[in-house]
């Protein structure tokens, strides 16, 4: 700033000479000789400052990216390591395929998911979800939502329907089965010289292993645009018949995390068809659901049915080396012959990441003498990759992606944002707007429930399934902070873009994601102030929806969006909407007391009760996810951090809460504190060596908390608007860290 003063001043000088010179054609040599010396080191200076707000040289991305590829050398439990495309993922085992997956069950387990394998158990007693509306007063008017409810004998089996149903389907287990020369078993203890190789650049598995002292070698990977795994074999064991592939189909589980249901052969069908003499087709029908797997193979092999629901391909003798694909597909129709080859699908593969590594952006850390820097990166690294394959597909992820069922495999849609609004930050706004166009699938169901209570627009869910529609719950119904979500979307969309458009194709779900925030608002006639709640639950879950109201965060966001959706309009030439205009000019202010503040204007002991000072710290997200607004007070904001990192229980929080923090410190000025919370030793912190970030003993992958170390990585090397314009403004200046980057862009 000082530099660029100086610099107006002297071209102000220099006009002021020029114009007397010119009046009196005279300027002296001297003065103009040292104008422009001082001009030209000073302009110098300025560039320097300037190309220091971008990487100073330009980063080695292969050997950042590589040199964090995931390796096992062991079957680790909470190490198996998985391929995707966003729409479909394929997890394995220390052999390249599923298998042993009872022994993953319990830890990081073996799936086949897709963003379209969905099912539902039959439904005779004809359930409806209105059997669960029950109203709430929420300021004089009865408003109905959606309960989970518990000990009520039909209501509580309506509630466990629809909590259950539908699930996200497991759509089948690819193993091998290996026998030793004796003919017997190959048990997991039996392999030996075991090496795996997550191979981050290519995006593919190489996997090794040992039996009987014969080497196995598989590759394992996905194509980049089908719901298709790809595999090549080479072993001795091939030509000695000690080697083949199984495919097992479950049934749908309805248990909380979807474990693969064996037990039910007479409740689904698979039919075995042969295509060609390279190809068969396996039709699956559970219930309603209806899809194919195709698998194909390269050379001689035989497909037999060895008991319902399992199978096995043989390959011939001949050779010492095959592949095979296996494609899956939704619906009735059968999958097409002439799928894509290994080959084929390894040469796309190995273009798509490596148009994914060299376009989006990155950061390096290698030059710093933090003992925390080479763990940093190496989370920022494997988060790129497990949420490209796990939370850039058409539909919002679940909380553990395509990896295993959480909450029966249904997205929460106020997870969304951790999981995806990186991408834009990261140069991909493309794998963010994937899922963008759902929204107007799910557009209906949020329009109905808005008018079901009263409101205005739309007002999006929480916890969804497929096509939108809600789940009972004693809790996220009454949720909002995921109302303001799209309108940051769309934002992040339009800033990478600045294009007409991107406002077209996001103005009518911004305006009517606003007019249900203007709505939600309620006038207080006493204060005179519009309040949030009651009837609400603010993103910490800590407190009761009957008397809650005006969390700082919500408030934060409700302003926010509000304004940004009329700054569309007036992108878009349109009025400003004067109902939306009412409710910012009247929002109440964050709650305060004792120079704090508070977790919501209800809870004036929001630190003194103990459980207040548990779950996420949401009162921060006002400034850190937030820009500043007009209600913020910098210097409360301040001794809120400071209170917050004294007295909260840590061990309660969840994975997208340090980086939560890490935005707030960073906004604050205090960098180091930032860096401190990314890495705060804390259970659910933990990045598993897969990269996964560990949360519980039945959450043992929490992809928010990969998407938002993600985003606040981009925050603290890229800056924010309004920002101190310095490098790297969220890393500390202790000279121990040395930050490059790339390609970054700014948060609002």
């Amino acid at each position: 700033m000082k530099i660029e003063k100086s610099i107006r001043f002297l071209m102000d000088f220099f006009l002021c000479v020029s114009a007397a010179s010119a009046k009196f054609r005279l300027l002296p040599s001297l003065l103009l000789m040292r104008f422009f010396s001082s001009l030209v080191f000073l302009l110098a200076i300025a560039s320097f400052t300037v190309a220091q707000t971008g990487p100073p040289l330009k980063i080695d991305r292969k050997s950042l990216v590589s040199r964090h590829d995931v390796i096992n050398t062991r079957f680790d439990t909470l190490g198996s390591v998985s391929v995707g495309n966003g729409e479909f993922a394929f997890t394995v085992d220390a052999t390249g395929l599923q298998t042993f997956p009872d022994y993953y069950k319990d830890a990081v387990p073996l799936g086949t998911q897709s963003q379209w394998g969905w099912h539902a158990v039959p439904n005779p007693a004809n359930y409806k979800l209105s059997e669960v509306y029950n109203t709430i007063d929420q300021h004089g008017r009865k408003v109905p939502y959606t309960f989970s409810i518990k000990g009520a004998g039909r209501q509580e089996a309506v509630s466990n329907y629809f909590r259950e149903n539908p699930h996200r389907l497991h759509l089948g287990m690819i193993g091998f089965d290996l026998k030793k020369a004796d003919g017997s078993a190959v048990k997991m203890t039996d392999l030996r010289s075991i090496r795996q190789t997550l191979d981050l650049w290519k995006g593919e598995i190489r996997s090794h292993f040992e039996v009987d002292n014969q080497p196995v070698d598989v590759v394992t990977i996905c194509h980049p645009s089908q719901d298709m795994v790809a595999v090549q074999v080479r072993s001795p064991l091939v030509s000695t018949g000690q080697l083949q592939v199984t495919l097992r189909f479950p049934y749908g589980a309805t248990d909380w995390e979807g474990i693969p249901d064996f037990s039910k052969p007479t409740r689904h069908t698979t039919r075995l068809r042969p295509t060609t003499a390279n190809a068969v087709v396996m039709e699956r029908q559970l219930d309603t659901t209806r899809y194919t797997a195709a698998l194909a193979w390269i050379g001689k092999a035989t497909v037999r049915e060895v008991k319902a629901h399992e199978f096995a391909l043989t390959p011939d003798k001949s050779a010492t080396t095959f592949s095979f694909t296996c494609r899956f597909t939704s619906g009735p129709t059968p999958a097409k012959t002439g799928q894509a080859t290994f080959a084929t699908t390894q040469q796309a593969n190995q273009t798509h990441w490596y148009s994914f590594w060299t376009t989006g952006g990155a950061v390096d850390l290698s030059g710093s003498t933090d003992p925390r820097a080479k763990e940093l990166e190496r989370r920022i690294v494997l988060s790129q990759y497990l949420t490209k394959i796990q939370c850039s597909g058409s539909i919002p992820p679940q909380e553990t992606g395509l990896t295993y069922n959480s909450w029966y495999g249904k997205p929460h849609l106020e997870m969304h944002w951790w999981h995806a609004a990186h991408f834009p930050l990261w140069n991909r706004p493309a794998l963010l707007e994937k899922s963008l166009g759902w929204y107007n699938v799910a557009r209906p169901g949020a329009a109905d429930l808005a008018q079901r209570q009263g409101f205005n627009g739309v007002r999006w869910q929480k916890m969804v399934d497929e096509v939108g529609n809600e789940s009972p719950s004693p809790i996220g119904p009454f949720l909002i902070w995921q109302q303001p979500h799209f309108i940051y979307f769309a934002e992040l969309s339009y800033r990478n873009r600045h294009d007409q458009k991107t406002l077209n194709a996001y103005k009518d779900l911004v305006f009517a994601t606003a007019d249900f925030m203007a709505s939600y608002a309620w006038l207080d006639p006493q204060k005179g102030k519009y309040i949030l709640g009651k009837g609400m639950i603010p993103a910490q879950e800590r407190f009761k929806y009957a008397s809650t109201y005006n969390p700082p965060f919500e408030l934060a966001y409700w302003w926010w969006g509000l304004t940004t959706a009329q700054q569309w309009r007036e992108r878009l030439g349109m009025p400003r909407n004067a109902e939306w205009d009412k409710v910012l000019a009247g929002l109440s202010p964050f709650p305060a007391q004792d120079g704090l503040y508070l977790a919501a204007e209800s809870a004036p002991d929001s630190y003194t009760n103990p459980e207040f000072m548990t779950d996420h710290p949401a009162v921060l997200g006002a400034y850190g996810y937030m820009p500043k607004t007009p209600s913020l007070d910098v210097p409360t904001m301040n001794r809120t951090f400071d209170k917050i990192m004294t007295v909260w229980n840590w061990e309660s929080t969840w994975g997208w809460d340090y980086p939560l923090v890490a935005m707030t410190a960073a906004r604050l000025g205090k960098p180091d504190k930032a860096i401190d919370a990314l890495l705060m030793p804390v259970t659910k912190n933990t990045f598993l060596h897969n990269g996964h970030n560990y949360q519980r003993n039945n959450l043992r992958i929490y992809l928010p908390g990969n998407g938002g170390l993600l985003t606040a990585v981009a925050m603290m090397c890229a800056g924010w608007d309004n920002g101190p314009g310095t490098l790297s403004p969220g890393f500390p200046k202790n000279g121990k860290w040395v930050v490059r980057w790339e390609n970054l862009a700014k948060m609002p």
